[in-house]
Order: structure tokens, then C-alpha cells, then sequence
């Protein structure tokens, strides 16, 4: 069957591509994927034209992955065959992804195409139940992993993330709509770079002197020391899809990168969603976790 990768940016299309047999790259203006280069880049406003461009080609098969930056839409340059859809575009410009990314998945499938989830396609990009680092979860992991099931649960409600940062009872970090690296990347500030916010620097102080004491017996010296100052100190990142996700689309991913941005922030573990998150490089994601003591674990998060 004839096949088509709609792709957005980082290392993922180029993944689910080599899994694929000569698939046609389509690729939104602005989104480049890394190590692949697309037969085809498209504008939103031509969104209608692609489709019958997939169509004319023989194309019965479409994947999405990849990251994709929220687009302006002109509305002069929608052409003639998008003019049906504009209100699927009116939607993709709105807050939050998924109710954009469920009404493109219906125009696709409305035109005759079946829509293929990038874990369908890799299988293998999805990591087996259990842990395989040579760390393994401390106790305190099932009791922070029921607090982030109700935090990622919030925020699915809003439409807004897909992991959280928990430390025993307390929430360090919510991902918004910048991603998970911005939000390890925050973590790893020092204490003293974080401003209290204007309307209440006193509770903002307590809160940190807290903190502080909480830790203060754990991490007492050299490279922990540092580590403590973080705000990020001995949380666990938990990372999953939204409850009721179309995981044909946006499934959660790491890399590298995201253990590398979790021991900067002074983490002490991962937890991913069973057959929710897809990992990059798994042998470097393993061995960046080994040389760095953080565990990571696959449970049932959701």
C-alpha cells in the first residue's frame, strides 16, 4: 500500500520513516524534520490541494509525527480546494492540539485515507513494560505516580501537556506548550534565579525555605549539593498521552535529549506511559540514564 509521512520537525519522522517502504515526506512549511528531506512542503492554506495531490498519487496510507509550530493561516492564500475546510483550519489555530489534530485526522480519513499512528508503523520505537536501567524505582515512586495520574488527567481536561514533574506530594512542574525539554530546562535553574511572584513573594518564600529543609538531609555535599539547589531536586519526570487521546497523532516522545535535560534539573527518575511513549535511541537514552543514576521505568501511568 502506497504511503504518505506528514512530518513536523526532530528526529522522529526520520525514525518512522525507515520503517516505512519509500513513503511520500510531506512536510508543513517551517517544520523540517532532521535527517530527512521531504518530497513535498505544503502550506496549511493547501491543505485541500495535498490531499488531492495524495490522492492523484496513489497514496491509500498516511502517518503524522513530528513536532509542529502553531501556523498563522493568510487567509488570501487558501486556495480553492481548502475553501471547505477553512473551519478545520479556524480550529488548528486555537489553544491546545488535540481537538485540531482529531478534526485533521477526520478530513484524511473523510477523503479515503487510513491514518496510521507512528507506533503502528515502529512498533519498536515503543519500549517494553518494566526497567531496564540498572538504577530501579525507590518506594516513594507509587505514591508520586497517583498524584501525577490526577495532575496529567488535569491537564488533558485543558488540553494543555503530557508530563509533569512529582516530587513525594508536591507538583514541580507542568508541561505546557513549550515542551518538556523547556520544562526540564526551568528545573535546572538555580533556586536563586527564581523570582516570587508580585502578589504573594511571601508564600513564594516559604515555599522555598521548605523546600530547602525538606531536602537538606538527603543532599548534603559536592555534586548533590549542587543538585539540591535545583528546583527540580529528586523529582521523578512522569510522561504519558492525554486519557483518551487519538494516539494516531502527537503521541509523547523521548530522546537523548530529555535525560539529558532531566539530569541537568537534579531528577531522579522517569516513568513512561505503557505503550503511551515512544523513545529515540533507546541503547543512548538507557546508557545517558546509567552513566547519569536516573531509572527509568514503563508502567501503566493512565
Amino acid at each position: 500500500m502506497a504511503q504518505a509521512l506528514i512530518s513536523g520537525r526532530g528526529a522522529l519522522p526520520a525514525a518512522v520513516a525507515a520503517e516505512m517502504e519509500a513513503p511520500l515526506v510531506c512536510t508543513l512549511m517551517g517544520n523540517m524534520p532532521d535527517g530527512l528531506e521531504p518530497e513535498i512542503i505544503f502550506r496549511l492554506e493547501h491543505l485541500g490541494s495535498l490531499i488531492e495531490t495524495l490522492t492523484s498519487r496513489g497514496i491509500r496510507e498516511v502517518c503524522f509525527c513530528g513536532a509542529v509550530s502553531r501556523p498563522e493561516i493568510d487567509i488570501a492564500q487558501i486556495d480553492a480546494a481548502t475553501i471547505p475546510l477553512v473551519p478545520v483550519l479556524q480550529r488548528a489555530i486555537q489553544p491546545g492540539d488535540d481537538g485540531a489534530l482529531r478534526a485533521i485526522i477526520q478530513v484524511f480519513e473523510g477523503a479515503g485515507f487510513t491514518v496510521k499512528g507512528a507506533h503502528e508503523i515502529a512498533p519498536i520505537l515503543l519500549p517494553p513494560v518494566g526497567t531496564q536501567t540498572q538504577v530501579l524505582p525507590d518506594g516513594a515512586i507509587d505514591r508520586e505516580m497517583r498524584l501525577a495520574r490526577q495532575v496529567l488527567a488535569e491537564m488533558a481536561a485543558i488540553d494543555e501537556g503530557q508530563a509533569c514533574v512529582i516530587r513525594a506530594d508536591a507538583v514541580l512542574a507542568r508541561e505546557d506548550a513549550r515542551g518538556t525539554d523547556a520544562m526540564l530546562a526551568d528545573l535546572a535553574k538555580p533556586r536563586s534565579a527564581l523570582m516570587p511572584p508580585a502578589d504573594d513573594p511571601f508564600s513564594w518564600v516559604m515555599d522555598g525555605v521548605g523546600e530547602v529543609l525538606d531536602e537538606a538531609a538527603d543532599w548534603l555535599s559536592g555534586e548533590a549539593a549542587e543538585k539540591a539547589r535545583r528546583k527540580g531536586a529528586g523529582g521523578v519526570l512522569f510522561k504519558g498521552p492525554k486519557p483518551g487521546q487519538d494516539r494516531r497523532a502527537d503521541l509523547p516522545t523521548i530522546g537523548p535529549a530529555t535525560i539529558r535535560g532531566a539530569a541537568r534539573a537534579g531528577l531522579r527518575g522517569l516513568v513512561l506511559d505503557a505503550g503511551g511513549v515512544m523513545v529515540l535511541e533507546r541503547a543512548e537514552v538507557l546508557r545517558l540514564c546509567d552513566q547519569a543514576g536516573l531509572f527509568l521505568t514503563v508502567r501503566e501511568i493512565l
